[in-house]
């Protein structure tokens, strides 16, 4: 029988509580600044587009599609797929694919947010639709 991978507890700070927070109830936040009314991930208080302080919580729905993804075939852990996705929101995200056949991965296709267990908060990953 093979054990559950485990996964390592994210570092939080008090910028990033309220994510990591909403992650423990199976909630992906992204933040959005109402100066300019971009969203953006990673959760930061400062919007990268025009630099206001004006941002707040937005829940995502946690859908995307693959931008790009490597597989990597050779690793002491086995084979893993990262990536990125771009949310429905509009932000885009690096990411591990998980619980899929990583050789079904295509560019453009759906997927939405999982979360792993780590010793803290949760860690979102991204798996096939």
């Amino acid at each position: 029988m093979t054990e559950a991978k485990k996964y390592p507890a994210p570092i939080t700070n008090p910028e990033t509580k309220p994510f990591w927070d909403a992650a423990a109830e199976g909630k992906f936040m992204i933040k959005r600044c109402t100066a300019c009314g971009k969203a953006h991930y990673y959760p930061r208080s400062i919007c990268p587009f025009c630099f206001s302080n004006q941002t707040v919580w937005e829940q995502s729905a946690g859908e995307a599609v693959i931008y790009t993804f490597s597989i990597m075939r050779k690793s002491p852990t086995g084979p893993y797929a990262i990536g990125y996705v771009t949310l429905n929101e509009g932000p885009s995200l690096q990411t591990n694919f998980v619980d899929c056949d990583l050789d079904s991965l295509k560019i453009g296709q759906k997927v939405r947010v999982v979360f792993k267990p780590t010793d803290g908060a949760p860690l979102p990953f991204f798996t096939v639709v």
